[in-house]
This record gives C-alpha cells, sequence and structure tokens, in this order.
C-alpha cells in the first residue's frame, strides 16, 4: 500500500498498521472518528486515516474497495484531516496519498440518484467545493501523491493541490459527459491548471490522458517511476518540512493572490509582501545567517 511505503520512508520498521508506528498519535476526534459524522454509520470504518511527523502530516484515503470515490462521509474525513490544528507551528506541509489501483474515481454515483434528492447533492457538491478551497486557502503547502487513475473529482483534488507528483502509472480523465453529468466542478480546478483548449477536450471527450501528458499540461509537477514515487514526494515534503512555516505560509498566500490580477496590482501586492516578509522574525534570521556564513535557525514565529 502507498500508505505503508510512505511509513517505511520515515524509517519504521516491522509490521505496519496504519493507525500504529512512528507517526504522531492525534486525538481521537482527528484519527478515529469523522467529528460530522455526516453520511457514515458509527460501525463504519474512518474513509481517511492520518499521522503526522516532522511537521509532514500524510492523509490517506482509505477505501480502495469503493475505489476511494469522494462519498460525502469521505469529503468530510478529509476535510476534518485536512483542518485539523491548521495554525500549529508543527504542521509544515501536507501529503494526500491513496490506497490502491485508484487515487480517486470522483463522486459516489450511488450518493447522486434522483432518491437521494437535490438538497443531499446540494450539500455534496458544498462540501466537495470547500475541501478544494481549503486546500488552496490552508496556511502550508499541499502535495497530492498520485499512484493510479484520478478521475472526475478526483482529477479535480489533484488539479487543487499546489504541487502533484505522480508515478508513471497514473493517468487522469473527467469522463462525466459519458454518464450524462458533465464535470463543471472538476472543470473549476482544471481550468486552473492546464490551458483551457486542454482542459476543454478532457471535459467534452471524458477521455483520458496519460501522466506524461498531466505533466506537458501543468496538472502535475514531477512523473517518476512508480518505486521513486514515495521517496521523490518525501524528498519535496521535507525540503519544506525544513524552512521557516510563517515564510512558506505568506508565499504561498501572496502567489495566489496576485496570480488574478493585472500586472501592476501584481507587482503591487507582491512588493508589500516582501516588506512583510523582511519584518518576520525569520525574514531577519535567513539574512542574517545567509551574511554571516551559517544555516539558518527558524523560529516559525509569525512575527
Amino acid at each position: 500500500m502507498a500508505a505503508v511505503a510512505v511509513l517505511r520512508a520515515f524509517g519504521a520498521r516491522g509490521p505496519i498498521c496504519l493507525w500504529r508506528g512512528p507517526w504522531a498519535q492525534l486525538p481521537a476526534r482527528f484519527c478515529s472518528r469523522d467529528p460530522a459524522g455526516a453520511g457514515r454509520r458509527e460501525s463504519e470504518p474512518r474513509p481517511t486515516s492520518a499521522r503526522q511527523l516532522d511537521g509532514i502530516r500524510n492523509i490517506v484515503l482509505s477505501n480502495p474497495k469503493k475505489r476511494n470515490a469522494l462519498s460525502l462521509a469521505m469529503l468530510k474525513s478529509l476535510q476534518s484531516d485536512i483542518l485539523h490544528d491548521a495554525d500549529s507551528n508543527d504542521l509544515k506541509v501536507i501529503i494526500i496519498s491513496a490506497e490502491g489501483p485508484v487515487f480517486s474515481s470522483g463522486h459516489d454515483l450511488k450518493e447522486l440518484t434522483e432518491e437521494q434528492g437535490r438538497d443531499y447533492h446540494a450539500e455534496v457538491f458544498r462540501t466537495c467545493s470547500k475541501v478544494m478551497m481549503h486546500i488552496r486557502n490552508h496556511p502550508v503547502p499541499v502535495i497530492a501523491m498520485v499512484n493510479g487513475l484520478a478521475t472526475a473529482a478526483g482529477c479535480q483534488l489533484v488539479a487543487s493541490c499546489d504541487i502533484a507528483v505522480a508515478s508513471d502509472k497514473s493517468s487522469f480523465a473527467t469522463p462525466g459527459v459519458n454518464i450524462g453529468l458533465f464535470c463543471s466542478t472538476p472543470g473549476v480546478a482544471l481550468a486552473r491548471a492546464v490551458p483551457r483548449k486542454v482542459a476543454l477536450e478532457m471535459l467534452f471527450t471524458g477521455e483520458p490522458i496519460s501522466a506524461q501528458e498531466a505533466l506537458l499540461h501543468g496538472l502535475l509537477s514531477k512523473v517518476v517511476p512508480e518505486a521513486e514515487l514515495q521517496e521523490e514526494t518525501m524528498r519535496i515534503a521535507r525540503k519544506i518540512a525544513s524552512l521557516s512555516r510563517p515564510v512558506v505560509s505568506l508565499g504561498k498566500a501572496t502567489f495566489y493572490k496576485q496570480l488574478p490580477q493585472d500586472l501592476g496590482t501584481a507587482y503591487y501586492l507582491t512588493s508589500q509582501a516582501m516588506v512583510d516578509n523582511l519584518a518576520l522574525r525569520d525574514g531577519q534570521e535567513g539574512i542574517t545567517a545567509f551574511l554571516q556564513k551559517r544555516k539558518p535557525v527558524w523560529s516559525h514565529e509569525p512575527a
């Protein structure tokens, strides 16, 4: 399992359970059950698992029997894992991965039948949209680690992450049009990750693209052999975790804030951000350390 391999990358030895090992034990309300509890019986296993070590939180979509479909229960569990202690200085980066050969097949179509009703359907898409926006607005970078198929809202999840690393066996699609449900919400994230004509071809035809095509068009940051996926993802995560959290957080927020602006406004906003960055304790520590030819000692303090 991808999750077990990630645990191995952290140096775990012997038999591994997703609820054990060297990861920091998070509160029961975080690891054991969905605090919202919507869409899931008490006896059902939690559809995601999460562990944190050395500033890196690994969230795993853990329902491979249902192709890690983004059911309402899965979405609420994922939302809980993403938001838990989001402002803690102990959290530096998040990795989202999945068990099984499918990263995520998108929404659970059984929840989208007429029997469920319009209000339930609205809650599903509203919750999904919130999860995607939580990723964008989160104070730390979020990395998708993809090893397999990501379709519809699963592709949306990949496109919403700040960084996406995939194995060369992965593929991506927005096939809703083939079953009469156009991938309109996945198209929001997709259109912000790839060129318009690429996004529209994917949306109009539903045909999948390979990992190499996804890399070429900007949906992915890197494509590596499957055997190297965890190692490369962890390398990126460890690098981010070694840096100043407030500096990275300010940089992420500023990047997305300036992106839709005209050139002049973008430079105005980023110039202000540079001044604010210099006012951070870690901003001055980094410059001082460089001038003194030593490694910086980050305080991770917001001011």
